[in-house]
């Protein structure tokens, strides 16, 4: 039977979390219509694609599971491009990505199908949940928490990204998959769900789509992913500077946060060798901690104190880390754009499936 769904994972050294992902798949119940898995392993060097043969060989599996199956393989060149090996292979109407270290709910094939039974749907966007307790991974999963409060109130949104997203197969292709000059993952899946809203499809939020997930767990793991994250997200600005503004997925508090957090050390500075600098300080640090106010209340809300009183401090670092990444993006664009033109996007029309 043709299956309806195409679910697609890169993989790249991912022999120790992909067992979950697959056995979480299944397991799924209430399944809309029959469905593929196509694994893309990305040229790891890990037994990735053992893993793969051993779970069809061995794994006990629901009936006609094992069948829709498949392994694919290429040269290490990123999620992106994996991806749209993926998108190019898929039988299914409806593609949904989820990653190899997520592990998808019970009810998450349904849930994610639910959306596109509205024919102007052309893309949705799930969420991430974890049982983690370490601190910085509660942090991270409040700072997605209060990300989807916002998006609840959206009819339509324009920031998706591959944990857990669904897309008509037909607009992909169209929109010629994603952007694979964007190395490993990076942000190569808001840059394209960027593009597609622009070109006026529905994309929607759907917070029934979970995937469980394990965040970063040390301060130093979460500030580096910031830090990478806003190093990319200068390309994305390039090719769609009206998104500098804001965009459906990042509170306003944020846009606040990156300028105060960066000029209060210097206020503070200054400070040392003019006193009336100081209430300047003062100032910035009373604005910088209201903004942290939404972050604390659902904190507070999740009954979490600990995090609660520690969120300001890590809402300033993480400030300094998505600041100081774009900085960094931004020289390295500079750069290039001046010398020969190596390294520099590629123009949003280009096809790159």
């Amino acid at each position: 039977m043709t299956p309806h769904i195409s679910v697609v994972i890169p993989a790249y050294n991912a022999a120790s979390t992909l067992p979950d992902c697959l056995r979480a798949l299944s397991r799924q119940v209430d399944l809309p219509a029959p469905f593929e898995v196509l694994v893309i392993d990305d040229g790891s060097n890990d037994g990735t694609s053992d893993v793969v043969r051993q779970f069809l060989a061995r794994q006990p599996l629901r009936a006609g599971f094992q069948s829709t199956l498949r392994l694919l393989q290429q040269p290490h060149v990123g999620a992106a491009a994996a991806r749209n090996r993926g998108i190019q292979a898929a039988r299914g109407e409806l593609i949904f990505f989820t990653d190899a270290d997520c592990v998808p709910a019970d009810g998450w094939l349904a849930a994610m199908a639910r959306p596109f039974e509205q024919p102007q749907v052309i893309g949705c966007k799930g969420i991430y949940a974890t049982q983690q307790r370490e601190l910085v991974a509660r942090f991270a999963q409040v700072e997605y928490e209060v990300k989807y409060q916002a998006l609840k109130s959206r009819q339509a949104i324009d920031f998706v990204d591959t944990y857990s997203a669904g897309y008509r197969r037909s607009a992909l292709l169209a929109a010629g998959g994603f952007d694979s000059s964007f190395p490993g993952a990076s942000v190569e899946d808001v840059e394209l769900a960027f593009r597609l809203s622009k070109l006026g499809h529905r994309l929607i939020f759907n917070p029934a789509a979970v995937v469980w997930h394990r965040h970063p767990s040390t301060l130093a793991g979460y500030l580096g992913r910031k830090a990478l994250y806003g190093f990319w997200r200068t390309r994305v600005y390039l090719r769609h500077p009206s998104k500098m503004g804001g965009d459906t997925y990042t509170p306003r508090a944020f846009w606040w946060q990156l300028p105060l957090a960066c000029i209060w050390p210097l206020a503070a500075v200054i400070g040392l060798m003019w006193s009336p600098a100081n209430w300047i300080s003062i100032a910035l640090l009373m604005l910088f901690w209201l903004t942290c106010l939404p972050f604390v209340r659902h904190a507070a809300s999740r009954a979490e104190p600990d995090l609660a009183l520690v969120a300001p401090v890590l809402l300033w670092l993480r400030a300094l880390a998505l600041a100081g990444g774009l900085l960094a993006g931004a020289i390295h664009l500079g750069y290039a754009l001046v010398t020969s033109g190596a390294g520099t996007p590629r123009p949003a029309k280009e096809h790159h499936l």
